[in-house]
């Protein structure tokens, strides 16, 4: 037996494996969310989740009409992104979390924690304007990741489906795998598979205005704020790449 095989097997406490294999700033918003979700639902009685949804939620008819909700026009200073963190119900904030934990995980490892905050605040803001674009003058309540999310989705079919691209290492010639490339929005549409990936959201979100028709009652999805943060992602994602560089 080699020494290196007598260390391997020298009694001592085992390395600690950690229990979230999650980078640090998606564990972060994830936890985030559910721990507000979590003493929105088992703290605050109806009235305090009212005056959550007032001074948290967007609510576009302030830009109309400010005078009709409490402070005026100034929550729409912090809503676009505070609105982000609060959710409808469980199933919900769940489905949102399961989302930004498997397309910020590889957006984080590959830019860190500083991008993949701004891709989801400025992503929910883009969804946020989508959103007050197409249901205004109407009342409408906004919550929800799903913008943030969604421009993190956006963010990362701009290199999930490419090649990785490989080396051979100068020494050992061993082959070492260097990454994936950012496509350019010509390669994203000549890939199949991201051309695919592309329409189906689009048109999968852009359908839900149909679906009241179908189900026979209101859906409360917040369609525009999906694309408008997808869109967004796709097309910020390649400052953060020439930064890398």
């Amino acid at each position: 037996m080699s020494e290196l095989d007598k260390t391997d097997q020298t009694p001592g406490k085992p390395g600690r494996e950690p229990i979230f294999m999650l980078p640090g700033a998606v564990l972060a918003l994830c936890g985030l969310m559910l721990a507000i979700h979590l003493a929105q639902t088992l703290v605050l009685n109806p009235e305090g989740q009212n005056a959550l949804l007032v001074w948290f939620a967007f609510v576009p008819f302030r830009i109309i009409d400010p005078a009709a909700f409490p402070a005026g026009i100034w929550p729409l200073f912090w809503t676009p992104i505070t609105h982000a963190f609060l959710h409808a119900s469980w199933e919900h904030v769940l489905f949102n979390t399961v989302w930004l934990a498997i397309f910020a995980t590889p957006l984080a490892r590959r830019y860190g924690t500083v991008p993949t905050l701004i891709i989801f605040v400025v992503s929910s803001v883009a969804g946020v304007v989508a959103f007050a674009a197409t249901t205004l003058p109407n009342l409408q309540v906004l919550v929800g990741a799903s913008g943030g999310v969604a421009g993190l989705t956006g963010a990362t079919v701009r290199f999930m489906f490419q090649p990785v691209i490989v080396a051979r290492h100068p020494e050992t010639g061993e082959i070492v795998p260097l990454g994936r490339k950012l496509a350019t929005l010509r390669e994203l549409f000549a890939q199949s598979r991201s051309r695919f990936f592309i329409l189906v959201w689009v048109i999968l979100n852009a359908a839900v205005p149909l679906l009241p028709l179908l189900v026979g009652q209101s859906v409360g999805i917040a369609w525009q704020a999906h694309l408008g943060g997808f869109f967004a992602g796709l097309f910020l994602v390649p400052v953060f790449e020439r930064r890398a560089r």
